[in-house]
């Protein structure tokens, strides 16, 4: 697939040498960035905390729109409390840190995000989700009183596949059970409205803690831990917290002041969603679920030839660069019906021509 180098911001359409493109790639879910409201909720928040806020948490000058973020969006996702920091990544390097000298077992799911992935264990991504259940399931029955740390992804977004952990309850029978679960790909899609899914699983006899970035649906450089009070705390109390700047708080003012915005995007990417599986009438090439925007879609030839008629797709080799090619087509709320339309107009154009 061709790169594309741009200097103009992403929307539904793109311009690419003087040439229109349209875009179905990206984490964009919300498509957030682009409602004039929002920007205007950021500009003031702007103008009232600054640009950038590059003093650590710990400082004994701070923000209080921090504190007001993260206490709104516990409650919200129904966490006891939070911690805001400046990227996904760092949140979750931040809960491995903390988790991972606890555990005297650590399961690693298949697609386990790389930021709650320790450097000494890579999972085998042939492996199928159900298939590691099962094995978690198998090797518990084998122990007892073991401290064992779960790592896993709310969704795999690659297939995609929206994973069940409740599972978990069979192995906190006979061992305390820890879940460091990444929601990244599911803040602002999956869950209770923009929230996440820490609400589905915090009943679990299991010790639980969610993290993922901020920055695809819900559009915020930041990135987010939800956890019980006494985990936060501690954190807070580790080298990696103090020592690193948070997210500009801006976004934060800005996400605060936007819940009906995000509450109306969201229900509109799902109408976007439906609409898309009602025109699919060839899911042997064209696969996704009913309550998540990307849809992965085969032969791969395709990609090419829907680049040839303007429409951008996500393809690329994934998890590295030696596996086989991902493609996916990949709605927001920035999308339109007709969109959609003329997507599956030449999506039936090229299946007609094999």
């Amino acid at each position: 697939m061709k790169t594309f180098y741009l200097q103009n911001k992403i929307n539904r359409k793109i311009i690419y040498q003087d040439q229109v493109l349209y875009y179905f790639s990206g984490t964009s879910y919300l498509g957030i960035d682009l409602v004039p409201e929002f920007r205007e909720n950021l500009i003031i928040g702007m103008d009232q905390y600054g640009l950038n806020h590059g003093l650590s948490r710990i400082n004994n000058i701070r923000l209080q729109i921090f504190e007001e973020f993260e206490d709104f969006f516990a409650k919200e996702a129904g966490a006891a409390a939070a911690i805001v920091m400046s990227s996904g990544y760092l949140s979750g390097m931040a809960a491995l840190q903390y988790l991972k000298p606890k555990a005297q077992q650590i399961w690693v799911a298949p697609d386990t995000h790389p930021a709650i992935l320790p450097i000494n264990l890579k999972p085998s991504p042939k492996q199928s989700f159900q298939d590691w259940k099962d094995s978690c399931i198998e090797k518990s029955k084998s122990l007892k009183d073991q401290r064992i740390l779960i790592l896993g992804n709310a969704v795999n977004p690659m297939i995609p596949e929206i994973h069940d952990y409740s599972w978990l309850e069979v192995l906190a029978q006979s061992n305390e059970v820890t879940l460091l679960l990444d929601d990244s790909h599911a803040f602002g899609v999956l869950g209770y409205e923009v929230f996440g899914t820490y609400s589905q699983w915090k009943d679990l006899p299991i010790h639980l803690m969610v993290t993922g970035s901020l920055g695809k649906a819900l559009g915020l450089p930041a990135g987010i831990i939800l956890s019980n009070q006494q985990m936060i705390d501690e954190i807070k109390q580790l080298q990696i917290y103090g020592g690193a700047s948070p997210c500009p708080p801006a976004y934060l003012h800005a996400f605060l002041k936007s819940q009906e915005i995000y509450k109306d995007r969201r229900s509109r990417l799902f109408q976007l969603i439906k609409y898309f599986g009602q025109k699919n009438e060839m899911p042997e090439h064209v696969y996704g679920l009913s309550n998540y925007p990307t849809f992965t879609y085969q032969p791969g030839s395709w990609a090419e030839k829907l680049e040839q008629k303007n429409y951008i797709t996500s393809s690329f080799p994934y998890p590295t660069s030696d596996d086989q090619t991902v493609n996916r087509i990949i709605l927001s709320a920035f999308h339109t019906a007709r969109d959609i339309d003329t997507l599956w107009f030449h999506l039936k154009e090229i299946s007609n021509s094999i």
